[in-house]
């Protein structure tokens, strides 16, 4: 009776965060757990004793009440996954949560990011770890690491054989460290993703971790973004990157690279067969020295996400882009905005694009797009190319005059996938809707899936606001219309 009572009461604590009664898995994830909540997973843990997952990630409160849960681990000894993400731990939960990690040897996944103490204390955690850890998963993202705290891990990577994802993006502090690291990623070969954004990594970084390289043959996924200081080290120093040959991600973007680093890599990224996303936006210097590279990409069939956003791209390369873009099958996601070259010259990228079957997401912000770009893109839409288009960003191109807007609104209703459209002015402008606002709510009535549209700093004159209140009245949609701070449409759909 007491045991019924128990679970009883433990459901209803179950209900009241909104969660359902589970046997393996304890997702109480985002909660808001209180220091008496703690107490009641507490009590549920010794009645779960095939958990196998416990998330108890953003939740603040929890920070100084860890200890309490620990001391339950080895009624939980077949837990493999092991969230704590966000949870402001002190110092003694990280000693306490050290002490408990030997009572769970089935540990499978580890996620302690963003909790700052984790930082200068990462011995005190993981010193547990023996020889043969089933840790497949190490996730210790913004924790304020040290520099001792990596070199502590590449002394650790050894023991985790069957490491598979490793995240020690932002700290900042771990750059110092890398030398260790890479040392201790030779021993790990069935890695399949590291990521080491914004880790304060240098020019000899890449040097280092090239030595590695040739270790990680199941390497899926490689994230070296947001290191400003890495440019310049691709230029001798990226030959073991092309053994990668499994490599499926590679994020460069905001890595300074250099124009000798995009002649480096122009010899290594075409011969990555594999690749599925490349990002290689935020870095300027690329805008006219990429043609090559830009060019051969035609050699990655498999892209299926390719970001150049921001690259200062000039003629002669938005050209070998346009061209190359015709050999990319399978591409899905498009980025390009940002460059100023575009303007006046989308119809060499739409040539192309109109053999794309595939294409979900095209990004041209801040294009410099004129009135005869976005006719092009109608008579595109109209010939029923970029029919599986799902977002479209048109955003700060504000040359485009009230025509060329009614053309391409009138042409609208031939993307029966879409879901976002954003048409927004840059921030410093501001502009009445013209007579085609009236072709763009006659669209939207076809497109079945839209439910974003992003119009700010258009203004709408008084009928206008009619006709869209007149339109939520007649359409009942659920369609929110953007228009920035001053005016905002968000309609409910009914069932």
């Amino acid at each position: 009776m007491e045991l019924g009572s128990r679970m009883e009461k433990n459901e209803q604590f179950l209900q009241k965060l909104g969660r359902k009664s589970v046997n393996k898995c304890l997702d109480l994830n985002n909660c808001g757990l209180t220091t008496e909540d703690v107490r009641e997973v507490v009590a549920l843990l010794p009645l779960l004793p095939d958990l196998e997952k416990l998330d108890i990630s953003w939740n603040d409160l929890i920070g100084g009440t860890l200890h309490s849960v620990t001391q339950q681990m080895h009624l939980v000894s077949k837990l493999k996954i092991l969230r704590l993400g966000s949870c402001r731990l002190t110092t003694d939960d990280v000693r306490a949560l050290g002490e408990a990690l030997e009572a769970i040897p089935e540990l499978e996944e580890l996620n302690l990011s963003w909790n700052s103490k984790v930082g200068g204390n990462l011995p005190l955690i993981l010193q547990k770890f023996q020889e043969g850890s089933k840790i497949q998963t190490l996730e210790l993202i913004d924790c304020n690491l040290t520099s001792e705290d990596g070199a502590f891990v590449g002394q650790l990577l050894p023991m985790m054989q069957n490491l598979e994802v490793l995240d020690l993006s932002i700290n900042r502090n771990i750059g110092g460290s890398l030398n260790s690291i890479a040392q201790g990623l030779k021993s790990t070969s069935n890695l399949k993703v590291l990521k080491l954004h914004s880790c304060g990594l240098s020019q000899k970084s890449v040097r280092i971790l090239d030595a590695a390289f040739r270790y990680l043959c199941e390497l899926r996924k490689l994230d070296l973004s947001c290191n400003k200081e890495l440019g310049g080290g691709f230029e001798d120093s990226s030959a073991q990157l092309a053994m990668l040959e499994h490599l499926e991600v590679l994020d460069l973007h905001q890595c300074s690279l250099t124009v000798d680093d995009v002649m480096s890599l122009t010899q290594v990224i075409p011969l990555l067969s594999s690749l599925q996303e490349l990002d290689l936006s935020a870095n300027k210097k690329m805008g006219g020295s990429s043609e090559n590279l830009l060019s051969r990409l035609r050699f990655l069939p498999a892209l299926k996400s390719l970001l150049i956003n921001n690259c200062a791209l000039q003629s002669e390369t938005f050209t070998a882009l346009a061209e190359a873009s015709a050999h990319l099958p399978a591409l899905e996601v498009f980025d390009l905005s940002w460059n100023k070259c575009i303007g006046g010259n989308l119809k060499l990228l739409l040539e192309t694009l109109k053999f794309s079957e595939s294409l979900q997401v095209l990004r041209l912000s801040s294009c410099s797009l004129v009135t005869e770009d976005v006719a092009v893109l109608a008579s595109l839409i109209q010939t029923g190319h970029l029919a599986k288009l799902q977002k479209l960003i048109l955003s700060y191109n504000d040359s485009i005059c009230d025509t060329g807007w009614a053309i391409f609104c009138q042409n609208m209703w031939f993307l029966k996938e879409l879901t976002e459209l954003d048409i927004s002015l840059r921030p410093s402008t501001s502009r009445d809707c013209g007579q085609w606002f009236r072709h763009l709510l006659c669209a939207v009535t076809t497109l079945p899936k839209i439910t974003e549209i992003g119009m700010k700093r258009w203004i709408l004159p008084a009928t206008q606001e009619e006709e869209l209140e007149r339109f939520h009245q007649d359409h009942r949609c659920s369609i929110h219309f953007d228009l920035g701070e001053f005016q905002e449409a968000d309609f409910p759909r009914l069932n």
